[in-house]
Parts: C-alpha cells; structure tokens; sequence
C-alpha cells in the first residue's frame, strides 16, 4: 500500500512539472491581475499596443521568445514578428497565419495554455495588420 501510495504522488509531481513546463509559464502575474491591453479601433500602434501584448501572452519563456522559438517563431520584437513570410501579411489580416491562430481558424488556437485573446486584442492585431503593419 506505502508502495503505490509512493507511485502516485511522484505520478502527481511529475505531472505538475510538466504541465508548468509545457504551459509558457513565463508570467509573472497570477491570470487576471494585470491591466487588460485595451486597442484603439483604429491607428493601431506597434509599440504602444501590439508588442505590450506580445510580451504578455506570446513572448514568454518556452514560447514564443527569442530563446525557445515554439514552431521557430519570435515575437519579441517587430523584426523577429514579421522575418518568417506568412505568418504576418501587411494589408491581409484574413491570410496571416498570426490571426488565424489568435481568432481559432487554425488549431491549435493562441496562446496555448492560456486564456484566450478577448475580441479587442484580436480586432486590434487584425486592423494593425489591416494598417500595413507597421512598425509604429
């Protein structure tokens, strides 16, 4: 019984360190502390509006940082975000890759692991794209 009572809890354990490690966890914040990224419905800014979001929810340790690279993709700045064709069209919000994955159009759906954007941070990215986006 000591046995598998022993068994279970390194199941649990090992369970809790993967999840943490799979799970981007690189926020300092507990989910709903911070102050919600709110965009403007147009003139959308890249360095006042796009990249704060990417460092919150994309550009976190085992994501999308220029360490780990998930899906050999950076967001931690404008250059690292637009150097990979595709996945950011300027002037093509319905054909960048970075929108189909944020609106759920292409699995899986970002952030993986974490709560999903809300309708103003991806009408945001979609009309900075729709902009040109550029690096403002």
């Amino acid at each position: 019984m000591s046995k598998l009572r022993f068994s279970l809890f390194h199941s649990f354990f090992a369970g809790i360190l993967f999840s943490n490690f799979i799970s981007c966890s690189g926020a300092n914040n507990p989910a709903g502390t911070e102050t919600p990224i709110v965009f403007p419905d147009k003139n959308v800014s890249y360095s006042q509006s796009i990249q704060p979001l990417f460092d919150r929810t994309c550009a976190l340790s085992n994501c999308h940082d220029d360490i780990t690279q998930a899906s050999n993709l950076s967001l931690t700045s404008y250059n690292s975000a637009t150097a990979r064709p595709g996945i950011i069209i300027p002037g093509d919000p319905d054909h960048s890759i970075l929108v189909e994955r944020i609106d759920g159009r292409l699995s899986p759906r970002m952030p993986l692991y974490r709560d999903t954007l809300n309708a103003n941070q991806i009408h945001g990215i979609r009309q900075w794209i729709l902009e040109g986006a550029r690096n403002n």
